[in-house]
C-alpha cells in the first residue's frame, strides 16, 4: 500500500488527510482500513504510536460518508471505549481532523468535567460518541443515552481496561448493544481474559499485528541503571543534567510518588509538572498542553495517567520505578519513544527490590537490557532482539505479575520493622 488514495476512501477524507500531509498508510492503517470497511470484526495487536487511531477512524468516517442519516435523540451510531479521559480526548480530536470536510456529529463523555454539558450534547443524537467507561454508564443510568443504535463498537487499548478494572463495566455496556453489530478490539497485549472476551464479543474477527506482540520498539535504547532507592532522586538529577534531552517523561508508581519527585526536580533547579489521577481534568490539560509546546521538558506520571498522551519529540522516558507488570514496561517505552521514525532512550532505575521485575521485563522482551551503575559505561552485553517467528503473545501460563521473593512474608510477619526502615530509607 503506496498511498491513501490506494484505499479508496471517500474524497472529502483523502482530502483531510492531505491538508495534514499524511500520504502513506502505516502498517495498522493499510491491513485494518480495509477489513473494517467491508464490515467485518476485527483483533488489533498494536500499540500506541503505530497509528491505530486513524485504522479505526478513517474507515469508520467513509461508512459515516456512505450512509448519512438523522440522528436519533438521545443515541449514538459509533460507540468507542478507551481507558483515559486524555486518550479518550485525543480520539475525538482525529475524528474532527479527519472528518473536518463531512458533517459528523462528535461527543465526548469523560468523567472530571460536568455532565450536564455532555447531557445536552447528546439530546439531539450524535454520530460518534467516544467515552470512558464509567461516565457512559453514567449517561445510560440517567436515562441521557441510549445504546440500541449502536452500529459500530470499538474498544480501544483493551489490555489498559483490564488493569484498570473496567472489564465488568465493559460487559455492563455490550449487553446493552444490539447484536447485529461490528465491533474492533485493539490492545497492544493478548492476555487471556482479553482473549476471553474478544470471543464473547467478537464474531469470527480477523486478526491484523503488526510487530510481535508484547515485544518492545526496536528504535529505543533501553538501559538499566542499578542504583539504591534512596539515592534514586539524586541520580535522576544527575542523568537529567548529563542526558540531551529534547522531552522526558518519568514513570512512578504512585501518585504520590510522583508529585514527590516534581518536589525534588523543582528543587534542583528542573523544571518539572506531575500527572495522576488526583489533578483535575483541567489541570491536566494544562500540564499536557505545556508538555507539548515544550514549555514544560519533565513530565512525571503515573502509567493510568499517562495512557494516551501521544506527544512527538519525548526524546526520553525514565522508569524512576520499575513495573511490577513486565507488559507495563512495553506500554511505557513502546508508544512514547521513538515515534515516527523517530530515535528514543528509555532509562530504568533499579533498586535491589526491583530486581526480580527487571528479570520478568528481559524474559517478556527475549532480551538483557544493559546496565551501568550510573557513573561508568561497564554495560551487559546485549543480545539481539527475538526475530519476529520466535516472538509470542504472553499468556496466563507465563506469569504477567511476581514480587521479589520474600517480600510479602516479610511485610506479613514484620509489619512495624517494615515501616521503620522505609523510613530510615526515605531519610
Amino acid at each position: 500500500m503506496t498511498s491513501f488514495h490506494d484505499l479508496t476512501l471517500n474524497d472529502a477524507i483523502t482530502r483531510a488527510l492531505a491538508e495534514e500531509k499524511y500520504l502513506t498508510p502505516t502498517p495498522i492503517q493499510a491491513q485494518t482500513i480495509p477489513t473494517v470497511m467491508s464490515g467485518r470484526d476485527l483483533i488489533g495487536i498494536a500499540q500506541t504510536g503505530t497509528g491505530k487511531t486513524a485504522a479505526f477512524a478513517l474507515p469508520i468516517l467513509h461508512r459515516l460518508a456512505a450512509s448519512t442519516r438523522p440522528p436519533i435523540r438521545k443515541s449514538c451510531r459509533i460507540l468507542v471505549l478507551s481507558p483515559t479521559r486524555e486518550l479518550s480526548g485525543q480520539i475525538l480530536d482525529s475524528f474532527r481532523t479527519y472528518g473536518r470536510h463531512l458533517r459528523v456529529r462528535v461527543a465526548l463523555a469523560i468523567g472530571g468535567v460536568s455532565m450536564g454539558g455532555q447531557v445536552r450534547a447528546l439530546r439531539n443524537g450524535v454520530d460518534v460518541l467516544v467515552a470512558t467507561p464509567g461516565r457512559l454508564l453514567d449517561l445510560v443510568k440517567s436515562n441521557a443515552l441510549r445504546l440500541d443504535e449502536v452500529e459500530c463498537l470499538v474498544l480501544d487499548e483493551a489490555d489498559r481496561m483490564l488493569d484498570m478494572g473496567f472489564i465488568h463495566d465493559i460487559r455492563k455496556i455490550v449487553a446493552r448493544l444490539p447484536v447485529q453489530r461490528q465491533t474492533l478490539m485493539f490492545s497492544a497485549t493478548m492476555p487471556r481474559a482479553i482473549a476471553e472476551l474478544a470471543a464473547h464479543m467478537l464474531r469470527d474477527p480477523a486478526k491484523v499485528a503488526v510487530a510481535p506482540a508484547a515485544s518492545t520498539v526496536e528504535r529505543v535504547e533501553q538501559r538499566v541503571i542499578r542504583v539504591d532507592r534512596a539515592a534514586k532522586p539524586a541520580m535522576l538529577i544527575d542523568m537529567l543534567r548529563r542526558e540531551t534531552i529534547d522531552r522526558a517523561l518519568i514513570f512512578t508508581r504512585t501518585k504520590h510518588g510522583a508529585d514527590k519527585v516534581v518536589r525534588g526536580l523543582i528543587r534542583a533547579g528542573i523544571g518539572a509538572a506531575a500527572i495522576h489521577g488526583n489533578k483535575s481534568q483541567n489541570q491536566r490539560e494544562r500540564v499536557l498542553a505545556a508538555f507539548r509546546k515544550g514549555e514544560v521538558r519533565t513530565l512525571v506520571a503515573t502509567d493510568i495517567a499517562a495512557r494516551g498522551i501521544d506527544v512527538d519529540g519525548v526524546s526520553h522516558v525514565v522508569n524512576f520505578d520499575l513495573p511490577n507488570v513486565p507488559e507495563t514496561y512495553v506500554h511505557r517505552i513502546g508508544g512514547r519513544t521513538a515515534r515516527a521514525g523517530g530515535e528514543g532512550v528509555a532509562i530504568s532505575l533499579c533498586d535491589g527490590e526491583e530486581v526480580a521485575f527487571l528479570r520478568d521485563i528481559e524474559k517478556l522482551i527475549r532480551m538483557a537490557i544493559p546496565m551501568s551503575d550510573g557513573r561508568t559505561d561497564q554495560r551487559r552485553p546485549q543480545p539481539p532482539l527475538a526475530t519476529r517467528d520466535s516472538a509470542r503473545l504472553p499468556t496466563d501460563a507465563e506469569p504477567r505479575y511476581r514480587r521479589p521473593p520474600g517480600r510479602t512474608q516479610a511485610r506479613r510477619r514484620h509489619p512495624t520493622r517494615h515501616r521503620a526502615v522505609s523510613l530510615l530509607l526515605s531519610l
